[in-house]
C-alpha cells in the first residue's frame, strides 16, 4: 500500500535534542508496562497526603485523555478553538513549552462529556497521538512538528459518523466511529499497532514507527474502545486488540491472523485494555464478564480456551491492575459498584468494596495500590487478598474519567476543568 501522501522525509526536520525515557516515566496509556504498574519508581507509600496540594495546576479544555510523563515533560490533549490540540509542558512548574493543533473538534454531549480520549504515547524523541475522528500523528517531542501521519477515514475508509449518526444502520455496527476512537496504540520494537478499525483494509495496522510506511494489516472489524497490548504467547510473539466484535491475537511481526474469538456486547462497548501474562489474556466488558483465556498451539494451529469465568465482575470503563497473585478490578453496573479483589488462579471473588462508580485506576506501587476514583476522590489500598483496606483518601480532583500519571514522587490528574501535579510523598 502506498503511504508516500502521509509520511515526511525525515530530513524535513533537525531535532533539538533526544529524549529517553526514564526508570520511574509514565510514557503511555497504563504506564511504562501497559499493565498500571510504576515500574522503577522507588516511592515508598505508607499514606497520603492530609490533602491534596497541587504543585501547580493549569487550566485545560475538555477532554478524558490522560496525561503522560517522558523526562522532564508532560503530553496532554484536551480541546482548543474547536481544534483536538496536544500540548507540551513542563514537569516542573505546568509552563507550556508547546501545542498543535492537529485535528477538528468533535462536541457532543453524553454522560462522560466531549473531547479528546485516545492517551498520547511517548516513544524516544516522537509523541504518537490520535483524534477522536480518527487522524493519527507522529510529531516531533522536540517541537511538536509533524513527521508523518495517517487519517482513518481518508486512508483506511473508516467513516466518522459521530453521535448524530445514530440512526445510520451502519453507525450501529461499530463503537469508535460513534463515540469516538479511544483505543491507544502501542510499540513494538520498530512498530507501532495502531487500532484503525477498517472493516475493508484493516483492524490493526502496523506502521515503520519512524517513517510511517505500512507495515501490515489485520482483520476485519471495527474498534471498540480498547488499547493494544503486546507479549508473547505460546510462544509467538502477537498483537492482541479487543475489537468491537472478537478478541484477535495477531503475529507481530507478520500480521498474520493467529486465533480469534466472539466476544458480543451491547453497544460493542469494549474498553478493557487485555491483560497478559503468560500464556494467558485476561478480558471483560459490560455484558461479558471479566475471562481468563489460555492460549496454545498444536498442529491445528492457535487456540484460545477459558481458563476462568467469574460472572459477578462485569467492569463497563475500568482494567483492573495485577498484583502478585489478585486482581484488583471495579465490579459491575455504572452507578453503584464496588471495588473487587479476585483470584488471579482461579478468578473467585476475594473481598467487594461498595461506595464506587463505573470507572477508577488503577496504579500498584510497591505494596500498595493508589485508586483514582471516578468521583474524583484518591484512595491508597493495601494489595491483600484477605480484606480491603484502606490507608488513606483524599478529595484530590472533581469527576475525572482520565487515568493519572505517576513520575517519582509526582501525580499528575486532570479532570473537566485542569491539568495538576500532586507532590505524594511526605
Amino acid at each position: 500500500m502506498n503511504t508516500t501522501r502521509h509520511a515526511l522525509p525525515l530530513a524535513a526536520f533537525a531535532l533539538a535534542a533526544a529524549f529517553a525515557a526514564g526508570a520511574s516515566d509514565w510514557p503511555q496509556w497504563r504506564g511504562p508496562s501497559r499493565d498500571g504498574h510504576a515500574v522503577g519508581n522507588t516511592l515508598k507509600l505508607d499514606a497520603l497526603p492530609k490533602e491534596a496540594k497541587a504543585l501547580w495546576t493549569i487550566a485545560v479544555g475538555v477532554g478524558q485523555a490522560s496525561p503522560v510523563i517522558a523526562g522532564t515533560r508532560v503530553i496532554y490533549l484536551d480541546e482548543l478553538g474547536g481544534q483536538e490540540t496536544v500540548h507540551c509542558v513542563n514537569l516542573s512548574d505546568g509552563k507550556e513549552l508547546w501545542k498543535v493543533q492537529f485535528d477538528q473538534f468533535e462536541s457532543w454531549a453524553n454522560t462522560y462529556g466531549a473531547g479528546p480520549r485516545s492517551t498520547p504515547l511517548v516513544d524516544g524523541d516522537r509523541v504518537y497521538v490520535q483524534s477522536c475522528r480518527g487522524e493519527f500523528r507522529c510529531l516531533a517531542l522536540a517541537d511538536g512538528k509533524t513527521i508523518w501521519q495517517t487519517n482513518f477515514e481518508k486512508d483506511w475508509g473508516v467513516t466518522f459518523f459521530g453521535n448524530e449518526g445514530n440512526s445510520a444502520p451502519a453507525a450501529k455496527e461499530t463503537a469508535a466511529s460513534r463515540h469516538g476512537n479511544n483505543g491507544s496504540a502501542v510499540v513494538d520494537g520498530d512498530r507501532i499497532f495502531v487500532p484503525v478499525g477498517s472493516p475493508t483494509k484493516g483492524t490493526l495496522v502496523a506502521f515503520d514507527k519512524k517513517s510511517g510506511k505500512v507495515l501490515w494489516t489485520a482483520g476485519k472489524d471495527f474498534a471498540a474502545y480498547s488499547s493494544v497490548v503486546v507479549g508473547t504467547l505460546a510462544g509467538v510473539r502477537q498483537a492482541v486488540h479487543l475489537t468491537a466484535d472478537s478478541l484477535i491475537g495477531v503475529d507481530a511481526a507478520n500480521g498474520k491472523l493467529l486465533w480469534q474469538i466472539p466476544v458480543k456486547t451491547g453497544a460493542k462497548r469494549h474498553a478493557f485494555t487485555p491483560i497478559i501474562v503468560g500464556d494467558t489474556v485476561t478480558i471483560a466488558s459490560w455484558s461479558v464478564a471479566m475471562t481468563r483465556l489460555k492460549i496454545s498451539k498444536d498442529s491445528g494451529g492457535f487456540k484460545a480456551e477459558p481458563m476462568w469465568k467469574n460472572d459477578a465482575v462485569k467492569p463497563l470503563l475500568a482494567t483492573p491492575v495485577l498484583h502478585g497473585d489478585y486482581l484488583y478490578s471495579i465490579g459491575s453496573g455504572t452507578k453503584n459498584t464496588e471495588l473487587v479483589c479476585m483470584d488471579f488462579k482461579t478468578g473467585e471473588t476475594k473481598w467487594k468494596q461498595p461506595g464506587f462508580g463505573d470507572y477508577a485506576a488503577f496504579i500498584a506501587v510497591g505494596d500498595k495500590i493508589l485508586v483514582q476514583a471516578q468521583s474524583g476522590e484518591l484512595l491508597l489500598v493495601r494489595a491483600s487478598p484477605e480484606k480491603y483496606e484502606e490507608l488513606g483518601r483524599i478529595q484530590s480532583c472533581g469527576a475525572t474519567w482520565s487515568h493519572p500519571a505517576l513520575a517519582d514522587s509526582k501525580l499528575l490528574q486532570r479532570d473537566k476543568a485542569k491539568l495538576f501535579a500532586i507532590e505524594l510523598a511526605r
